[in-house]
C-alpha cells in the first residue's frame, strides 16, 4: 500500500495523453503533511508517471525521466549578476532540485538595466540573498544554498560539493580559472558564458577541455570594459547556459563542446573548436560559421 502522501498525489492526478497530471499544490500539501521536502514528493510523482502541473509544458521536450533527473540534481551558479540572475531564474522554473548560488557583491544602480534579480527596492542588498528569495518565490520545491561570498580556493570545494554541473556567470578570467581549477579537481563539467556589448560566447567545459581564455592570451576583463552590457545580451547567453545545464543533466541532446560565439548586432554566429589540452597547452583552434 502506498503511504498517505503518495496516495494523495496519485488519487489527485488526472490522465492527459500518455501521462497523468497532478496540481503542484497537491505535491506541496502532501509533502507538508508527511513532513518531507517538496521536491521528494515531486520526484516520486515523476518517477511514477505523474507530472506536477508546473512542469507540464516541459515534459514534451525533457520527458518525465528528464524532469526526475533535474529534481534529483544539484547545480552551482557562480555569480548572481547579469548572467547569473537569468540562469537562476530558468533553472528554478525548470525544477533543478538544489541550487547553490555564490556572489560576494551587492546590487548597485548600474545593475538595474540588465540584472534579473535587481530592482529599485533592493539596491545595496546582497546578490546571493536576493537570488535565494527569488527562487523561493518561483519554485518552493527547489532547495537553495546562498553563499554571500566570492569563490576562493578555500571555499570552492565546499560550495561545489555534490554538484553535477557548475555554471560560470563570472566577469573575469581570473575568477573563471579558479572555478575551472576546482571543477577539474572534482570532475564537474562547467558551463561557460561571457558577454560584452552585442557579443557573447558560451560552451561546455569538461575536465580535460581547454578553456577559451586558456587557448588565447588576453586580459582579465574583456570588451565589456568599453562597451558595457545592454539588457538583451545577458538574457541571450544566459538562456544558452541554462539550456546546456539542463541538457547535461537530462541527457537530451549533445553538449555544446565547441565555443559558440555570437554577434547580436550583425547576427553572425560561429562555432569555434578548441582541441583539448596537452601538457597545459591548446592543441589547436578551428572556426566554422
Amino acid at each position: 500500500m502506498p503511504e498517505n502522501w503518495q496516495y494523495k498525489i496519485r488519487s489527485s492526478s488526472t490522465a492527459k495523453g500518455n501521462i497523468s497530471i497532478v496540481p503542484w499544490q497537491v505535491c506541496r500539501s502532501a509533502a507538508r503533511e508527511a513532513g518531507i521536502p517538496v521536491r521528494t514528493a515531486e520526484l516520486w510523482a515523476c518517477e511514477n508517471g505523474i507530472c506536477p502541473s508546473r512542469y507540464e509544458r516541459s515534459i514534451g521536450t525533457l520527458g518525465l525521466e528528464g524532469q526526475a533527473r533535474l529534481l534529483s540534481s544539484k547545480v552551482a551558479v557562480i555569480g548572481c549578476g547579469g548572467l547569473g540572475g537569468w540562469i537562476i531564474e530558468i533553472l528554478a522554473r525548470a525544477g533543478v532540485g538544489e541550487i547553490a548560488v555564490a556572489d560576494g557583491d551587492v546590487f548597485s544602480d548600474n545593475n538595474l538595466n540588465r540584472q534579473a534579480l535587481c530592482d529599485e527596492e533592493n539596491i545595496g542588498s546582497p546578490k546571493a540573498v536576493e537570488a535565494l528569495r527569488r527562487v523561493r518565490k518561483i519554485n518552493g520545491a527547489v532547495e537553495v544554498s546562498a553563499w554571500e561570498k566570492n569563490l576562493t580556493p578555500e571555499n570552492a570545494h565546499l560550495i561545489l560539493e555534490g554538484c553535477k554541473v557548475a555554471v560560470d556567470a563570472l566577469d573575469s578570467n581570473r575568477a573563471r580559472t579558479l572555478l575551472l581549477t576546482a571543477c577539474r579537481e572534482m570532475a564537474i563539467p562547467v558551463v561557460h558564458g561571457a558577454i560584452g556589448g552585442f557579443w557573447g560566447q558560451s560552451c561546455v567545459l569538461f575536465p580535460d577541455d581547454m578553456a577559451p581564455w586558456e587557448a588565447a592570451a588576453g586580459t582579465d576583463k574583456g570588451i565589456e570594459e568599453v562597451t558595457g552590457n545592454p539588457p538583451f545580451t545577458p538574457v541571450f547567453i544566459a538562456a544558452i547556459e541554462a539550456a546546456e545545464t539542463i541538457r547535461l543533466i537530462t541527457g537530451v541532446g549533445k553538449p555544446l563542446s565547441s565555443l559558440l560565439w555570437c554577434d547580436l548586432k550583425e547576427h553572425e554566429y560561429y562555432k569555434i573548436r578548441i582541441q583539448g589540452r596537452e601538457d597545459g597547452k591548446c592543441k589547436g583552434v578551428r572556426s566554422e560559421k
